[in-house]
C-alpha cells in the first residue's frame, strides 16, 4: 500500500462479515487523502460489499471525496470523549463490579439502543441491525478481559448496567443502561463513579468513551460526569450490492 499505509488502516470485519452475511471491511482515514492515495484505496473497496469508513477529524478533503466519489452515506458522527482520573474515588453502595459476568437476560432486555447506526442504515437493519448491542452484550458474557457495572434497587433487582474493558492504558465504556422504569434516580452517575473507583483502583488514569452526535442524551450525560469533547469523527456506509 506504499503511503497508503500512513494514511488509512484498512481492516476486514470478520464478525461483521458472519453477522450481516456480507463480506465487510472498515476503513479508518487518519489525515487527508492525496488523490492518489484515494484512488489506492477506491480500488480496495471493489473487493467489499460493505465498506464502514471512518473519516477521523472530520477532514473537509476526505469528506469532499466520499461525498463526490462514492455512493457512500453519512450514517454517524462519533463524538469521543475522555476523563482524566487524578483524585481518590468512592464506590457507590448500591453497584458492584463483575469480571467474567454469567449470562444475564435482565441486562439483554434493558439493552433498548434508540440512536444507532446498525439501524439507521437499513441495509444493516434488514440484516438483524436491531440485534447487534444485544449480541454485543452476550459476547461480553464470561470474558475475562470485560467487566459490568450492576446497579441495583431496594428489592435487589438490576436497575442498570456499564459494560466496559481495558485497552491502550485506558478504561474503555462499552455500553450503559438504566431501566426505563427508573431513569431519575441517579443510577447512570452510580455506575460512572464505580467504574472511574475501580479503573483508579487498577491503575488506569483515563477513562474513554464515544457516542453519536444525535445522542444529546449521552452527551449531556457525559459532560455532566466531568468528561471532555477530544475528537469528533465522521462515519460513512458504503454498499457495493
Amino acid at each position: 500500500m506504499g503511503n497508503l499505509e500512513h494514511a488509512v488502516t484498512f481492516n476486514e470485519l470478520k464478525w461483521d462479515t458472519d453477522y450481516f452475511g456480507v463480506n465487510s471491511a472498515k476503513a479508518i482515514l487518519n489525515r487527508s487523502l492525496t488523490l492518489n492515495e484515494w484512488d489506492e484505496l477506491k480500488n480496495r473497496f471493489k473487493g467489499y460489499q460493505f465498506i464502514s469508513i471512518m473519516n477521523q477529524n472530520s477532514e473537509p478533503v476526505n469528506a469532499r471525496l466520499i461525498g463526490e466519489d462514492t455512493s457512500a452515506f453519512l450514517v454517524d458522527v462519533n463524538i469521543q470523549f475522555v476523563k482524566k482520573l487524578i483524585e481518590p474515588y468512592l464506590m457507590p453502595n448500591n453497584v458492584t463490579i463483575h469480571q467474567s459476568l454469567e449470562r444475564n437476560d435482565r441486562i439483554i432486555e434493558m439493552a433498548d439502543f434508540q440512536i444507532s447506526k446498525f439501524t439507521e442504515d437499513l441495509e444493516l437493519a434488514k440484516r438483524g441491525g436491531n440485534h447487534v448491542y444485544h449480541q454485543w452484550l452476550i459476547n461480553a458474557f464470561g470474558k475475562p478481559d470485560k467487566f459490568y457495572a450492576l446497579s441495583k434497587n431496594v428489592m435487589g433487582d438490576i436497575n442498570g448496567f456499564l459494560l466496559f474493558s481495558y485497552s491502550d492504558n485506558a478504561c474503555v465504556i462499552e455500553l450503559i443502561a438504566v431501566s426505563q422504569n427508573e431513569t431519575k434516580g441517579g443510577i447512570g452517575t452510580s455506575l460512572f463513579k464505580a467504574v472511574e473507583y475501580a479503573a483508579h483502583q487498577d491503575g488506569f488514569n483515563e477513562i474513554k468513551v464515544g457516542t453519536q452526535v444525535r445522542n444529546s442524551g449521552a452527551i449531556n450525560y457525559y459532560h455532566k460526569v466531568g468528561c471532555k469533547q477530544v475528537e469528533c469523527h465522521q462515519v460513512y456506509h458504503l454498499w457495493n450490492l
